[in-house]
């Protein structure tokens, strides 16, 4: 049609936006002076439909519905003894709507699509709900949902050191999630890894934490057992029974781990650990680099480093600190490698300690393991865990349902592991389907679970779910494969020249660099300064300003760092922001949906689109007369922008 929607923030109806705010930010200027967008500004390769498949994602197995029924059942019943005991009350189930637009949210980390939410709504097929979850438990958006969780607390970064290239194993990460592999095989890999990244991706568990080897003991315990030790490092622990003895004892089992090619070890200073010396070979290149390369040393020897970052173990003892001040032993005495609970597998009991510590950790008679993820992603999926925090479990810190979580733990270690197929069972139980309920965590009371706790979108799922209303293909960058990796970053330092260094050095800053990078991204998926792609493709971390930031996600140092805490700056980016203009271009989904329709009926698109239901009789009026009151590509763009900024929009009921 050739019209452009322009947005002015309105209170119409039961439609409540923010125009407080609007007028706040911007003195002086009318609401309908906002800026147009330009058109044409959207580039073709999201506006096109993909040309083929996004990703092959492994199938679900629609046959096993009647035992999952069983399984959701068993739970519920859990749940309601609890809800009879303490004389709860249970949320309302969902509708079909409100449920259409939260399981999309749940497993595909994005608001259904209009064709999507129709769909489902007109079906009259009885067991509709289930044929969705196997859907979207079986799509790309799936594996690019529960990667941004992982993301979060594995904390995921392209580059946490300057030596390090980790893309090959965020994408290892990724490729994990899509062939849904089972937890204890892919956990048992990241402990046990050895080489490059881009030769095994999953050393770059260990690599996370490299050059930080008691930290990386306490965060891998606080990730996958639940515990938190790491107060332990300096003295006994305040709050529970851990001393740092036993932290130390632990500690033993992975200190030999190396991450240098072919490192000897250097003389440590008292109190000291010993420090790896490079080969002759890789300093001879570190020192050529450094003096012939003028402006580009800095970033020459850091390839190198890269390259010489190889993750290996060889037996190596553990003395405790030199302050070290308890009766139980004496400063930089020797410990003995000790579990903090149970024994290894007699299985690795000759193995070497790294092997020991990974095969605990993921035994199935090490409880702790599979109870650790059956209350991880119960709080995924029901927004509260059994027991909070998830990695503070202690006794002093009670399950508030002890008997719910034995129960969920036997479940994981029945379903082997197999993650996918646990959410699956979660988000098919009755409990799940109901609205969600105020969750108040300073309550005497432990929450119920009468419903799902009512939250806010990430900051992941509300950038998807915006760029989900304009890009008919986010996906149009991925991020790089294993394989694309190692074509321009690996080089073998033994035999390599400074000048081979060099070249292939150049053919790796030309994919991987910041600049390239961005320009590419410009080029392929930019609008106004933003990327119209999913989120979990995006580089990582990305600046403070960026939209993602602005609403909470992680800077990827500290584990499960991402947040909803609401901010002025959030207001500003939703009212005023490139993405929400993005919206209201011409080729966006929701423009080209909406725009060949009478007003009665793009009023219905645009809310089934926005919110994932049709409106009430207030806000239907309000909206048509809104529509109506002038050019219609102008009120139709007005009501979008305006259900884009309300609560209903961006808290999952």
């Amino acid at each position: 049609m050739g019209m452009h929607w322009v947005v002015a923030p309105r209170v119409f109806g039961a439609v409540v936006v923010m125009a407080a705010v609007a007028v706040a930010a911007a003195p002086g200027r009318s609401a309908r002076q906002r800026p147009r967008p330009q058109a044409g500004g959207l580039p073709p390769a999201v506006t096109a439909p993909a040309a083929g498949p996004v990703m092959e994602v492994a199938r679900i197995d629609a046959k096993r519905r009647d035992r999952v029924a069983r399984e959701a059942a068993a739970i519920d019943e859990a749940l309601a003894r609890r809800w009879r005991e303490h004389g709860v009350e249970p949320s309302p189930p969902l509708d079909d709507a409100a449920f259409v637009r939260r399981i999309h949210l749940e497993l595909a980390g994005r608001i259904p699509t209009y064709a999507e939410t129709t769909t489902f709504l007109e079906d009259p097929s009885s067991a509709k709900r289930d044929e969705l979850i196997e859907t979207l438990l079986a799509s790309p958006d799936y594996v690019s949902h529960f990667y941004n969780y992982w993301a979060d607390v594995l904390r995921l970064a392209e580059r946490p050191q300057r030596n390090l290239v980790l893309e090959p194993y965020l994408a290892w990460v990724k490729d994990s999630i899509r062939t849904n592999r089972k937890y204890d095989e892919w956990v048992h890999e990241m402990l046990t890894a050895d080489g490059l990244t881009w030769e095994d991706p999953a050393v770059g568990f260990q690599l996370r934490d490299d050059g930080m080897p008691l930290p990386y003991v306490d965060n891998t315990v606080r990730v996958l057992l639940g515990t938190q030790i790491g107060c332990a490092q300096c003295h006994d622990h305040p709050f529970d029974h851990w001393t740092q003895h036993q932290f130390y004892e632990l500690a033993a089992f992975t200190a030999g781990t190396r991450t240098r090619l072919n490192a000897g070890m250097r003389q440590p200073k008292p109190g000291k650990e010993a420090r790896p010396v490079p080969p002759p070979e890789v300093r001879s290149l570190l020192r050529d680099a450094r003096e012939a390369k003028g402006k580009k040393a800095g970033a020459l020897t850091q390839f190198i480093q890269a390259n010489a970052t190889v993750v290996s173990y060889h037996a190596a003892p553990l003395k405790l600190p030199h302050d070290y001040q308890y009766d139980d032993a004496k400063p930089l005495e020797e410990v003995e490698p000790e579990l903090l609970w149970g024994t290894a597998p007699a299985t690795v009991r000759n193995a070497d300690g790294r092997e020991q510590f990974a095969a605990w950790v993921v035994s199935r008679s090490n409880r702790q393991f599979a109870r650790t993820i059956a209350n991880r992603l119960w709080k995924k999926v029901m927004g509260v865990g059994l027991v909070e925090p998830v990695d503070d479990f202690r006794e002093e810190n009670p399950a508030s349902d002890p008997e719910l979580l034995e129960q969920l733990t036997d479940l994981v270690l029945r379903l082997d592991f197999d993650l996918r197929e646990y959410v699956r069972v979660l988000v098919s139980t009755s409990a799940y389907q109901r609205r969600a309920v105020i969750h108040d965590p300073t309550a005497a009371e432990p929450f119920r679970f009468a419903g799902p706790a009512l939250r806010r979108m990430t900051a992941e799922q509300i950038w998807d779910s915006i760029v989900g209303l304009v890009a008919r293909n986010p996906w149009s960058v991925q991020r790089p494969t294993v394989a694309e990796v190692a074509e321009v970053a690996g080089i073998d330092l033994r035999t390599a020249s400074i000048d081979d260094v060099e070249r292939q050095f150049d053919r790796f800053a030309a994919r991987f660099a910041p600049g390239p990078t961005q320009r590419r991204l410009t080029q392929t998926c930019g609008y106004r300064g933003q990327w119209l792609m999913k989120a979990s493709e995006m580089p990582t971390p990305l600046p403070l300003g960026h939209f993602l930031r602005q609403f909470g996600q992680s800077d990827r140092e500290v584990i499960e760092g991402g947040r909803t805490v609401p901010t002025m700056p959030q207001i500003l980016a939703m009212l005023n922001g490139p993405i929400t203009h993005a919206m209201l271009e011409e080729g966006s989904v929701v423009y080209e949906t909406v725009m060949e329709r009478e007003p009665d009926e793009a009023v219905d698109v645009i809310f089934l689109s926005v919110l994932a239901r049709r409106p009430d009789e207030a806000d239907r009026q309000a909206a048509i007369d809104e529509v109506m009151a002038g050019d219609p590509a102008t009120g139709c763009g007005n009501l979008a922008w305006a259900l884009l900024n309300t609560r209903e929009f961006l808290f999952i009921q």
